[in-house]
């Protein structure tokens, strides 16, 4: 059961659902200026309430609910975007410990009565939806229509490819097609609603609950509608239009876009680099540009979708390795490099390794420093795709290259988005400028598809940054700023001072103006060392707990095990059900195999230590009913891991 904390937070520090004001008490606030002048001072005074008193963001009070009466009500929002904590305690730098192995990804088995009857409910599954199907087709047709010939018209769908649509995932929609609205922050507000057939259809009931969301992509917070990002996207839409830009390029770009590749390319080390609108085609349109005919594509076998896409409108021959294993990997290079191509056995004209930094299912990390070690060994070309390590991972947030301390142009493509830690949207290619250059050219994103819209291009400028830093305009011109052709390292000639890699203020647009936490960068490293720790919590904390886990302690995706589809769903309910609301994401077969389904926490800097003790409780109070508790290890109680977090997290 939640603490009393949790269910009573002290008076002294307001819920951040409380009602400041009525409806009728906002009379006077004739205007939107007034309204929003009165939220920003019950916001202020709330921030510096919160900062000289308490350490951090209280827990969430029991007043979740909104109806849709009051949505014009005025709400404290100061926390609900990013939680505050000032507890020095609660940081953790996350770079590699190379006293210690790279972790290998190794698999808990459950015990076997869970496998059994796992296997059983879709033995029961199928018997039951197929015989309905059969009676269905002959007793109720207007129900099977489009599974049926009909009016001279085929079946729309194949009874037997929809069959899983049909009688598992659309029983459990409530769980995959939650919709929300606002900013996906440390809450969010989700549209209440209700089925009454199944799922097959939903009906809204007109009311909006807000829920602890430990669901969101939002690595660093920074998908925030206030701050400094916000206000630079606010200044940019004056001054570019929404959808429109002022001097144009090509395709829609301008001077932001050439000021973003530029400001990517110092960010993670490389020569060059490029900007594509879509995270997904960054992939599938340019990875075709890079290989074809007579190439060879060596990937790792959980590669998103995205790969898999570009790899085959390549038209080169692919080959797979286990997931994460280095010695199934290093023989596949052995035979491919021996045999050569199929038939003609004639070396290959490029061989591509195509791996991710994070893998978003598993939460396992690259073991980078291996392969780069057989890079330099069989002279292959090596992609990486960052889209969830970019700003997630390493001690300046610049993806596994730095976490693992290995120089980034000892690899040939670093591949990243802007989805994720930046809070924006579209991808990036980086790499030697040659190479980016006939990308350019040869990529189908470049001449086929539209630039990033200006808003978007500001709020990937802007939060990457803060991440970097910017370097002081009076030390930028007094002294000679040198680039090391060998890093991102920015040296001043006159050795006063060094800038691990701080943009330059040239780099950014002459109107933009950082406010002085996010230009120095002292807001981002607490974001990136709070992500840090808020990670290895939840790890070291689920594990203590009993719960059979997956994943790298530093990843901010954590996967929980629950095998049984019938209990993955009844976990999203009677989380989203508690007396304070969570809102997790559950995944299933066809992304994960067939037995392996999961509960994906993804962990945010905006999360305050007690929102991860407030999920742990959960998880520990549903886990229990649920029997998921199946993990080997020494076992805690709920409130010796809340008490220990610190201890927890520097034992990893």
């Amino acid at each position: 059961m939640p603490s009393p904390m949790a269910l009573n937070p002290p008076s002294r520090s307001p819920s951040i659902f409380k009602k400041k004001k009525s409806l009728g008490q906002l009379s006077s606030m004739t205007t939107a200026a007034s309204y929003l002048s009165a939220v920003h001072q019950a916001d202020t005074r709330a921030r510096s309430h919160d900062n000289s008193s308490v350490a951090s963001t209280p827990a969430l009070s029991l007043s979740s609910s909104v109806t849709a009466s009051s949505e014009d009500t005025v709400f404290n929002t100061v926390h609900t975007e990013f939680g505050h904590c000032v507890n020095e305690a609660y940081r953790c730098v996350s770079k590699h410990d190379y006293s210690k192995p790279v972790q290998e990804h190794t698999i808990e088995e459950p015990p076997y009565y869970i496998l059994l009857t796992t296997y059983i409910s879709y033995l029961i599954l199928l018997c039951f939806g197929h015989m309905r199907d059969f009676f269905g087709k002959r007793f109720a047709k207007s129900y099977f229509t489009h599974l049926m010939p009909h009016d001279g018209y085929a079946p729309l769908n194949s009874d037997f490819d929809s069959f899983y649509t049909r009688r598992l995932k659309r029983r459990m929609d409530d769980c995959f097609s939650q919709p929300v609205t606002g900013v996906a922050g440390r809450t969010i507000v989700i549209l209440d609603r209700y089925s009454t057939d199944n799922n097959h259809t939903q009906i809204s009931t007109g009311g909006k609950t807000r829920a602890l969301n430990i669901s969101s992509y939002n690595y660093l917070g920074f998908a925030q509608a206030r701050g400094g990002c916000a206000d630079a996207v606010e200044e940019s839409i004056r001054r570019y239009g929404v959808s429109t830009c002022g001097t144009r390029l090509e395709n829609g770009s301008n001077e932001l876009h050439v000021a973003a590749e530029a400001l990517v390319a110092r960010f993670v080390g490389m020569e060059d680099a490029l900007i594509s609108s879509m995270g997904f085609a960054t992939n599938s349109t340019f990875i075709p540009a890079l290989v074809g005919k007579g190439s060879l594509v060596i990937s790792d076998e959980f590669n998103h979708a995205s790969i898999r896409v570009g790899v085959r409108h390549s038209g080169a021959q692919v080959r797979m390795f286990k997931h994460n294993d280095m010695s199934s990997f290093e023989s596949l290079l052995r035979e491919v490099i021996s045999q050569g191509q199929p038939k003609t056995h004639r070396p290959w004209k490029k061989i591509l390794v195509i791996v991710e930094g994070l893998y978003s299912m598993e939460g396992t990390l690259v073991n980078l420093p291996r392969i780069v070690e057989l890079k330099q060994k069989y002279k292959f070309y090596l992609f990486v795709d960052e889209a969830h390590s970019i700003g997630a991972l390493g001690p300046h947030g610049r993806g596994v290259t730095d976490y693992f301390n290995i120089p980034s142009r000892s690899i040939d493509i670093l591949m990243g988005t802007f989805t994720k830690s930046f809070g924006a949207a579209g991808g990036y290619i980086a790499g030697p400028k040659v190479v980016i250059d006939a990308l350019r050219l040869r990529g189908h994103s470049g001449p086929y598809a539209e630039a990033m819209t200006p808003p978007v291009v500001t709020q990937v400028v802007a939060s990457m940054a803060s991440i970097m830093g910017v370097a002081p305009a009076s030390q930028s011109t007094k002294s000679a700023l040198t680039l090391s052709p060998a890093s991102s390292i920015v040296t001043l000639k006159d050795g006063a001072e060094e800038f691990a890699g701080m943009a330059p203020a040239s780099m950014l647009p002459t109107w933009m103006n950082l406010h002085s936490s996010l230009a120095d960068g002292s807001e981002a490293r607490m974001r990136i060392r709070r992500l840090g720790f808020n990670s290895r919590y939840l790890h070291a904390g689920l594990k203590k707990l009993g719960f059979i886990t997956y994943g790298h302690p530093f990843s901010p995706i954590v996967p929980l095990l629950i095998f049984n589809p019938g209990k993955m769903s009844m976990f999203a309910r009677m989380m989203r059900s508690r007396s304070t609301p969570i809102v997790v994401v559950v995944v299933a077969y066809p992304a994960t195999p067939l037995v392996t389904s999961r509960v994906r926490f993804c962990v945010s800097a905006a999360h305050t230590k007690e929102d991860i003790d407030m999920v742990l409780r959960a998880c520990d109070e549903v886990g229990g009913i649920l029997d998921l508790k199946h993990g080997l290890g020494e076992r805690w109680g709920i409130d010796e891991v809340c008490k220990r977090a610190v201890e927890l997290v520097h034992s990893m």
